[in-house]
């Protein structure tokens, strides 16, 4: 059930992201009286799944889900109809039009791919809010356990306090931030602490296989026992929090799990919390230190009720919406075109964590929820927007470039040179795409 739901947010995200995207070359491509012979989701190579023809334009719907496309009659694209083009020019062709028309045909896809991206941002802001942590109310700082940050000196405990220039008000800007982060201001036992970052942490994080980084610590919360467990027979109910171990006091699920690796093969005495009541039992370790309970569960509002941070909740009115969602918008699109920068630079390594369809598929969540659908397809549809406008043949960003030249320079690059520029672009375009699902192959074999 988990694949069928990411499969359906994957697939709903893509399609309307896609469709739209066309739509955006498609319109202004009829304004301007311009044929548009074929609107497709997704690549119909040989065969369709679906097609049907109204009046000049065949819609449907191919069976290879890398993308979309209309094929605008009398341009060079990536179907490379040459013999379209070796008839003399239609009035109603692309090659026909004049080139400011031309440019806004060729920016329609991108320009509705941002306006979206902001309309969801804007709404989202409207009807959900804000909802963050408070990093000040963290009651005893994060968990690191990843060696890459313990071996530059970070611990489980520090609490953080800015990273690079900014300081960090709310959790949410952790991760946010880290993203090119050179140095992080920690506080540990009272005291300020500057820890720098090698140049290429994002590498050296991609190639980790443990790629947490700074984790809320969390209680040790029943949710359920597992059938398989030595403690399926225990006194145990789904909300029981385990307060000491053999006496030692364990705030945090992680202290449960270094005290129980002393333990292993044994049976320990535990005190657990229920309703309010201490309640002593007794607990069977296994040979791996574990317990065999599941944890969590719960509202993630539950944690904050019990003591371990405080929830900030912000709800804004529509008017308020327009300029929330339009903080978010360019945050987010100044954030993906440092993570370009940093992709582009080999010394940051950051191009060892570009990521394919697995990648995408991996950030949806295994649980439905609008909120985190329209979240992601947010992002999704500004990053699609960022890369078609990268000045690569037979993306839209290559049109631009050759339409712009033209503007300026009053002459029109021949078609022989266009079609040769096609199929350059169309080549980097597939070694991204096999680079990036290449990537997410390494991934998968050395986890």
């Amino acid at each position: 059930m988990e694949f069928v739901i990411k499969v359906s947010q994957f697939l709903l995200s893509l399609s309307l992201l896609i469709v739209l995207h066309e739509l955006g070359h498609f319109i202004p491509a009829r304004l301007f009286k311009t044929r548009v012979e074929k609107f497709y989701l997704f690549f119909d190579i040989k065969y369709s799944l679906f097609k049907k023809k109204i009046g000049d334009t065949v819609y449907g719907i191919g069976w290879l889900p890398l993308g979309g496309y209309v094929k605008i009659a009398g341009m060079i694209d990536e179907s490379m109809d040459k013999e379209q083009m070796a008839l003399p020019p239609q009035p109603w062709e692309f090659r026909s039009k004049p080139a400011w028309q031309r440019l806004i045909i060729m920016l329609g896809g991108v320009t509705v791919n941002f306006i979206l991206a902001y309309l969801i941002y804007v709404f989202m802001s409207f009807g959900y809010g804000d909802t963050d942590i408070a990093t000040a109310s963290i009651k005893d700082g994060y968990l690191v356990d990843n060696p890459l940050l313990t071996d530059l000196g970070f611990q489980t405990g520090d609490h953080i306090v800015q990273i690079n220039d900014t300081k960090v008000v709310n959790e949410s800007e952790v991760r946010a931030n880290l993203i090119g982060a050179k140095e992080i201001t920690v506080k540990r036992d009272g005291e300020e602490k500057t820890i720098a970052l090698p140049e290429d942490f994002l590498g050296q994080l991609s190639t980790s296989k443990n790629r947490r980084l700074f984790e809320l610590r969390l209680p040790f919360l029943v949710s359920k026992v597992s059938d398989t467990s030595l403690n399926k027979s225990a006194d145990l109910k789904k909300g029981d929090l385990i307060k000491t171990v053999e006496g030692q006091s364990v705030e945090y699920f992680d202290q449960v799990q270094n005290v129980l690796q002393s333990f292993k093969g044994q049976t320990v005495s535990a005190e657990i919390l229920r309703d309010g009541q201490a309640k002593q039992i007794n607990l069977q370790v296994d040979e791996n230190g574990l317990l065999g309970i599941e944890t969590g569960g719960v509202p993630f509002n539950t944690y904050a009720e019990l003591g371990y941070f405080d929830i900030v909740k912000k709800d804004y009115t529509l008017g308020e919406s327009f300029v929330v969602g339009y903080d978010k918008f360019t945050s987010q699109i100044t954030g993906y075109f440092t993570q370009l920068k940093l992709i582009f630079s080999p010394s940051t390594g950051a191009y060892k964590g570009v990521g394919g369809f697995k990648a995408i598929y991996d950030v949806f969540p295994s649980v439905w929820s609008w909120e985190y659908f329209w979240g992601i397809t947010a992002f999704l549809s500004i990053m699609l927007a960022v890369l078609n406008l990268l000045p690569i043949p037979a993306l839209d960003g290559g049109h631009v470039m050759f339409l712009l030249y033209e503007i300026v320079s009053g002459r029109k690059p021949s078609e022989k040179f266009l079609e040769r520029a096609q199929v350059i672009g169309f080549m980097i375009i597939i070694m991204l795409v096999l680079f990036a699902n290449g990537n997410d192959i390494f991934k998968a074999l050395t986890d």
